[in-house]
């Protein structure tokens, strides 16, 4: 599994979403920034990405993610603010 894979499963998964995948060797780092995360709290969005990832991580393609899931209005929050 790659990057370019990995953000393909995701972006299928969320189809309305920025998503962007770094990382190699089963372990990964997670942007999706989709406004279906409005009013969840971080379990339940980490759960919803990890949804379309369950199979990749039984067998091994995937090892470790690091999942960050927002809306539109707190990535461009974090963006002003360099986080």
């Amino acid at each position: 599994m790659n990057s370019e894979q990995l953000t393909q499963i995701l972006q299928e998964a969320f189809p309305d979403a920025e998503v962007a995948v770094t990382g190699q060797a089963g372990k990964f780092d997670l942007r999706i920034v989709d406004d279906q995360f409005e009013g969840k709290r971080s379990v339940a969005r980490q759960q919803a990405v990890y949804a379309p990832l369950n199979s990749y991580i039984a067998s091994g393609a995937v090892h470790a993610v690091t999942i960050r899931a927002m809306t539109k209005a707190e990535w461009r929050k974090a963006s002003l603010f360099g986080a």
